[in-house]
């Protein structure tokens, strides 16, 4: 009995001469003969097998039979001779200029009932995407993106090809320094970014570095609270209402930092006031802490200009958190931390000593997007597309649904709708019904705030495509409550 188990990397050499120049170079494939009978009837074997495991799929291209006759150190009529017996009984199929490949079945291969135990159907994906924080996909840039990524790497210097920078290429950091001043209102300098693998790396990372207590919004994404308490912190909750967050309760909290979404508020809507602002800052002087401004939708106003960030007031007590998911793409994992001085260590020393997060390419590719322009036009576009989209919304309810209001102001990706109380799960399951994926607003309330909780959903206007947007909309109407209908006591 004989066992060969052969990859062409380190195939046992061939009887047969070896390749000369010009000879096409075959994929790699790893079989194993064994077992009785002839060399041919082994290679016939371990075909049938690596067919009927799944481990080759149908359409799969195998090697020329010459080359995997030099992998195996058999002789080539062996190979050929299995190839064309096996092409005989359907296992593989053989035309000219496509090569052999497996051969496509009418009915899937059996699964080992291991492997079915450990692994559930997938449920089947909604018709529509309402869900919150998910820009458009397919408005992603892609001839601009290209067109960057050419130059970066044409253009990147070869230092660009070590080891990374925990910081991220100066080349983004200085480009950001730039864009973040001219269309945010951010004072800083290259020396004070870190470019992270998006918000919830950046996230992650000063939860390792802040210790105690952080304040955050009553209603927020669960997940961002969950990696604050999973590094050890205690979340406490602020009110919000249409003016934000009232950081006017920060002094009655022991907290040594809060988390806020000035510019439009998650979920709720509302932007955060100026005089509420200036509290935050003045409470973070007069304490010594820090305020973490995550500038979710801040390029992305429609009402009026943008608001500059609350980092401008003061860069060293606010901590300013930016990412490309909402501008570009959220699968990018690009984002950043502008720091005061006196933490960039300590941010670092967390990171790590070398870049393990985000691609150096990415990081060019983007440097080069924001200098050339080519980011701000996306922008304007994409603002243009949202404004539209969300117009459209409050057009179609204000038709159909005229009872049910849209709250907070004409920005960014997301509103919400106020429900009649009592009604929001049973509106949740029958959007379910209509093939619509959206999140109710009691999802978002933090577990320990003492703001009555109010019925609602959160439509992220901005994930369907242009295409089947109003079918999003009418699915979103059959899934209203009537008007009239009498409220129900929330579920306890």
């Amino acid at each position: 009995m004989s066992d060969r188990r052969v990859n062409s990397t380190d195939a046992t050499p061939s009887p047969e001469p070896p390749p000369g120049p010009g000879r096409a170079v075959g994929t790699d494939l790893h079989l194993e003969l064994s077992g009785r009978g002839s060399r041919r009837e082994q290679l016939m074997l371990a075909l049938r097998e690596a067919i009927t495991s799944g481990r080759l799929s149908p359409g799969t291209r195998l090697p020329p039979y010459r080359t995997l006759a030099v992998d195996l150190g058999l002789a080539r009529n062996t190979v050929g001779e299995a190839y064309a017996e096996l092409v005989a009984e359907g296992w593989l199929t053989a035309r000219q200029g496509s090569g052999t490949r497996v051969a496509p079945r009418a009915t899937p291969l059996p699964v080992a009932k291991d492997r079915a135990r450990r692994s559930a159907p997938p449920a089947p994906r909604p018709a529509y995407d309402f869900m919150p924080t998910s820009p458009d996909a397919s408005a992603f840039p892609r001839s601009a993106w290209l067109a960057s990524a050419r130059r970066a790497l044409n253009s990147a210097p070869s230092d660009a090809l070590g080891v990374g920078d925990p910081r991220g290429r100066v080349e983004l950091r200085t480009a950001l320094t730039e864009y973040l001043a001219r269309a945010r209102g951010v004072r800083t300098a290259p020396h004070r970014i870190v470019v992270c693998a998006g918000f919830a790396h950046a996230l992650r990372i000063l939860g390792e570095v802040l210790d105690g207590t952080v304040a955050v919004e009553s209603y927020g994404l669960a997940f961002h609270r969950s990696l604050l308490t999973g590094a050890g912190l205690r979340t406490v909750p602020l009110t919000v209402d249409a003016d934000g967050a009232r950081t006017t309760e920060l002094g009655s909290l022991d907290a040594g930092a809060v988390l806020l979404t000035p510019a439009h508020q998650f979920p709720t809507g509302g932007p955060l006031s100026a005089r509420r602002r200036t509290a935050a800052v003045d409470w973070a002087r007069a304490r010594g802490a820090v305020v973490l401004e995550d500038d979710y939708d801040g390029e992305f106003r429609y009402d009026r200009d943008p608001v500059g960030a609350v980092q401008g007031l003061d860069p060293d007590r606010v901590i300013y958190l930016g990412s490309t998911s909402k501008s570009l793409s959220p699968a990018l994992r690009l984002g950043w931390l502008v720091l005061p001085d006196g933490l960039v260590d300590d941010v670092l020393a967390v990171k790590g000593v070398r870049e393990l997060w985000t691609g150096v390419f990415d990081q060019l590719t983007l440097a080069d997007l924001i200098s050339r322009g080519a980011y701000d036009r996306h922008v304007r576009v994409m603002r243009r597309t949202y404004r539209r989209r969300r117009d459209r919304l409050v057009a179609v309810l204000a038709e159909r649904a005229p009872h049910i209001a849209v709250s907070g102001i004409a920005a960014g990706l997301h509103a919400v709708l106020d429900l009649p109380p009592g009604t929001e799960q049973d509106t949740v399951r029958a959007a379910g019904r209509q093939g619509l994926a959206l999140a109710g607003l009691g999802a978002f309330r933090h577990p320990e705030s003492t703001m009555p909780p109010r019925d609602g959903l959160v439509i992220g206007f901005g994930a369907p495509p242009d295409h089947a947007f109003d079918g999003a909309l009418q699915a979103l109407c059959a899934a209203l409550p009537p008007a009239g209908e009498p409220s129900r006591a929330p579920a306890k």
